[in-house]
């Protein structure tokens, strides 16, 4: 039972939050009306006392016209055009946006109309017009649910009391801590602090430290503030690394006999090369009629981390590995995500496997699903792979090897990778062919010491051997969602977990193509297959020029998210009409969502209900992004600690944003970005144009552009907040 449901079940306690929550329940069923019975079951105010406090605030809120008496004892919400819920958006100068799907445009707020909302709180606004102008602008005026109460920051202490100072630059307001709430930290420490109150004439809320993580500029201390920052956990409770070491690892007799046996079948991994965790292995057979049939075989989660359980309640919460620069945070305890489910070399494994039987021509003409028993054979790095692809040899150069104590491999695995490079090729360029969007990035990549320095910059590019293994995947997880989705070409209506992707934003696309009109570069995005044809020209055109990486960030940008649901729209950037997630377990919960519900089909189930999934859908959506932000901002922070030591020289950069008080610099050496501020631009009085993407001097009408290249030195680095700015060198 949660502590807000013991407070409302205590006789004579005032419920707190209490018509803020009335109202959330109206304000989120505007259609529907409800007695003070129902309301109470929603809450679960089961005590008498606390359904006399439901009545007094209908009552209440009748007569301040906040809800109307639609019948006896019955309210509903009374609606009025100038009041909107959404979400607001904080901008990092302070004022704010309120986003609803009422409105076509999101509408600025002052910073003094904010009303105590922060980043992504869901809000009621009162929306008017601007003096004499037709602009919307939005005052907030509640606060229906916070988006977050925990945030990291630097305490500053005074005698009797201090101030959090938080690293999220859309953080506005310092957190008040009284002496009694300090909880150990010293001033100066970094903390993590959780929001209890805000009263309301105070100007700043009200906290209490929950964990002192250190001195800021710490290695460790920065990375883990990192992970709090979003939400993510940086370590295993003692419960959960106690439930999983107490599952039994032995794989039985019992066990292999209720699976398919495909221990004979020649096994391998191909993985980065210091991967520890391997989701996936592929076995590949030649037949006697010419054919091949070849196995994905994925880690069988599922079968050791069953629902309902602590540890698949971990998972869930986690729905994701996330990778940071120097470590990767697991969703699974090491003990099965580097042990018992990792498809280790030399080693019996319990799997779960798609196989099909494939022609010369990369056509699937058979497909079975269930769950195996395998054998990997070998374990290959990429470069590994890689090397016998371009050589066609058994022989791996010693400068190349990395995970092999000979350098010699058995021709029949030789010959096995070879047929699926050549299959891959194939399935790539028909899905290409048919409309897929080809984001080949190039990857920043860190050299670190033993203290996790960055000691040099590289970038990692994906290869021959790397789209082997991705297109096999994506086979995977296609003919997966094809089996459950569809049947004689008709969709099946059964509740699974897809992974999709919406089409790009039109607007987006338009702002894209005038960007790239000023590199020389054209667009048609008349239709969809222009469209894809344009984008695909595109990125191959700006393949490896300097300008690459920031249009295709641009390019990036105009797509929509891929997100997991139960509603099957499709995947636009892969032309898919159905794909889901089937081969990474090991670090994604809703790839143990879809083993599951794969199994039940397989075993005759009928279809569960859709709700239940679609919620854990939206979360796992919602932890992956969260996930991908603080990977962002590692890769930021490190590359800030790199630039530290760089301070007295010049690198050539492009201009890869503009905006009213700087423009933005990515160096073309190493991908670190930067800014510089308007105001150090002491060559003229530059204004920021923002039809041009450009900032323009008034007296000399020279203009820096984004897509500019500059040349620049670090002029300060900021460890904590992540950011660079540079000076810009003259020429």
């Amino acid at each position: 039972m949660s502590r807000k449901k013991k407070i409302y079940k205590k006789k004579g306690r005032i419920i707190k939050n209490l018509t803020r929550d009335i109202l959330k329940i109206f304000n989120n069923n505007n259609s529907k009306h409800f007695n003070y019975k129902q309301i109470a079951s929603i809450l679960e105010i089961t005590n008498s006392d606390g359904k006399t406090q439901i009545l007094k605030k209908l009552a209440e809120l009748k007569e301040n016209k906040k809800i109307k008496e639609v019948d006896r004892g019955k309210y509903q919400i009374i609606k009025d055009e100038k009041y909107h819920i959404g979400t607001l958006d904080i901008t990092s100068n302070g004022n704010g946006y309120f986003i609803s799907d009422d409105f076509e445009k999101d509408i600025f707020i002052p910073s003094n109309n904010l009303g105590k909302g922060l980043h992504n709180d869901t809000v009621k606004a009162y929306i008017y017009k601007r003096n004499r102008s037709n602009k919307l602008e939005a005052d907030i005026i509640e606060i229906i649910e916070r988006n977050k109460t925990s945030f990291v920051g630097v305490l500053q202490m005074n005698k009797n009391f201090g101030f959090v100072l938080c690293d999220n630059q859309k953080m506005y307001v310092d957190i008040f801590i009284s002496k009694a709430r300090v909880n150990g930290a010293e001033h100066g420490d970094k903390v993590q602090v959780k929001i209890t109150d805000w009263p309301e004439n105070s100007k700043n809320p009200f906290g209490k430290i929950t964990q002192v993580l250190g001195k800021p500029g710490d290695h460790n201390t920065e990375i883990h503030s990192i992970l709090l920052e979003y939400g993510l956990p940086y370590k295993f409770e003692t419960e959960v690394e106690k439930d999983a070491g107490s599952l039994s690892l032995e794989i039985t007799k019992e066990e292999i006999s209720k699976r398919r046996d495909m221990r004979e079948d020649l096994t391998f991994t191909i993985d980065p090369k210091d991967a520890k965790d391997f989701d996936d292995a592929l076995s590949f057979t030649k037949l006697k009629n010419g054919n091949y049939e070849i196995g994905i075989h994925i880690a069988d989660v599922s079968h050791y981390v069953q629902p309902n359980t602590i540890l698949d309640n971990e998972a869930y919460n986690r729905a994701t590995s996330v990778y940071l620069v120097d470590r990767v945070v697991p969703m699974l305890p090491e003990i099965l995500s580097n042990g018992a489910c990792s498809l280790r070399p030399n080693e019996e494994k319990l799997t779960f496997s798609a196989v099909f039987e494939i022609n010369e021509n990369a056509q699937i003409l058979n497909e079975w699903f269930g769950r195996t028993v395998t054998y990997s054979d070998k374990r290959f790095a990429y470069e590994e792979a890689q090397a016998i692809i371009e050589t066609k040899k058994n022989f791996i150069p010693e400068n190349i090897s990395i995970t092999n104590e000979s350098y010699y491999v058995s021709d029949v695995i030789v010959e096995g990778i070879l047929k699926l490079n050549e299959l891959a090729k194939v399935l790539r360029k028909k899905r290409m062919n048919e409309g897929a969007i080809s984001f080949d990035r190039v990857e920043v990549k860190f050299n670190l010491d033993e203290n996790a320095n960055p000691t040099g910059v590289f970038f990692k590019e994906s290869k021959d051997a790397n789209k082997l293994i991705e297109e096999f995947m994506l086979l995977a997880n296609k003919k997966v969602a094809e089996f459950i989705g569809k049947e004689k070409n008709k969709p099946t209506n059964k509740t699974f977990i897809y992974r999709v992707h919406d089409e790009p934003d039109i607007e987006k696309l338009a702002a894209l193509q005038n960007i790239v009109h000023n590199f020389g570069y054209k667009m048609n995005t008349l239709t969809r297959e222009s469209t894809t044809e344009s984008l695909n020209k595109l990125l191959n055109d700006v393949h490896g020029k300097p300008e690459s990486n920031m249009i295709e960030t641009l390019a990036i940008r105009t797509m929509s998210k891929a997100v997991y649901t139960t509603n099957n729209i499709g995947h636009y950037g892969l032309a898919f009409d159905y794909y889901s997630h089937f081969t990474s377990p090991i670090r994604r919960y809703p790839d143990v969502m879809t083993h599951r519900l794969l199994q039940h089909y397989l075993n005759g189930g009928k279809s569960p209900k859709q709700d239940d999934y679609e919620i854990k859908c939206k979360h796992a959506s919602k932890q992956e992004e969260l996930a991908s932000k603080a990977e962002r901002q590692s890769i930021k922070y490190m590359q800030v600690k790199y630039m530290q030591d760089h301070k007295d020289e010049e690198f050539s950069g492009v201009i890869s944003g503009v905006t009213e008080w700087g423009i933005y610099v990515e160096i073309t050496s190493n991908k670190c970005e930067g800014m510089v501020r308007i105001r150090d631009i002491k060559n003229d009085y530059y204004i920021f144009d923002e039809k041009q993407f450009a900032i323009i001097g008034q007296s000399t009408k020279h203009s820096y552009q984004l897509g500019d290249f500059v040349t620049v030195k670090v002029k300060h680095t900021d460890l904590e907040r992540k950011h660079l700015d540079f000076t810009l060198i003259e020429q």
